[in-house]
């Protein structure tokens, strides 16, 4: 079923919108969730939660890219849930890739600053849209989609080694460009 179509489902309040966006991108969206809690249960329920934020959502929202929409519900309901996982004990998984770009990302530390966390995305986009494929699809897969590296090194038929490194290279030109661009650290 086209996207167009899954979302006129969802405009109509049609229960079927629910099935065909599970059956559409159910394995997407609990593999990006478990990828960041390392918990199949607390995954599910993500997944689950993303299909009702996404019922809820539609209508008013018509989104471009129903995809792209369902990842962001995805991602953000399972940050929240490791956030929340995390004050209760140290977490896995999405820990590790946030201090492995700490160096090089500034942090946004409130509200307030929303309109320099958007200018850093839009910057960032730019530095992602001048690298080469197998580098950009590298980096996205890594610190947005949150995949471990012994999973990247067997997608790209690389070493683990080989993968931290380059990992290491694009981080640093990121720091590199983010300062060219007169991004605060």
């Amino acid at each position: 079923m086209e996207d167009t179509d899954i979302i006129q489902l969802y405009w109509a309040r049609d229960e079927g919108a629910i099935a065909a966006t599970d059956e559409k991108y159910g394995t997407l969206c609990r593999s990006l969730s478990h990828n960041i809690l390392a918990s199949r249960e607390d995954a599910e329920e993500c997944v689950n939660d993303t299909w009702h934020r996404a019922w809820n959502t539609m209508p008013p929202q018509r989104p471009a890219s129903l995809r792209a929409y369902l990842v962001r519900l995805v991602r953000n309901l399972s940050i929240d849930r490791w956030r929340a996982r995390k004050s209760q004990k140290r977490g896995e998984g999405l820990e590790a890739l946030v201090l492995e770009l700490e160096d090089c990302v500034p942090a946004v530390p409130s509200a307030e600053e929303e309109t320099e966390a958007r200018e850093l995305s839009r910057t960032i986009d730019r530095w992602l849209d001048g690298l080469p494929r197998e580098d950009r699809v590298l980096f996205v897969r890594r610190y947005w989609y949150g995949q471990r590296l012994d999973e990247l090194s067997g997608q790209l038929g690389w070493s683990p080694n080989r993968v931290s490194q380059r990992l290491l290279r694009l981080r640093t030109g990121l720091k590199r460009y983010l300062e060219r661009e007169g991004v605060v650290m």
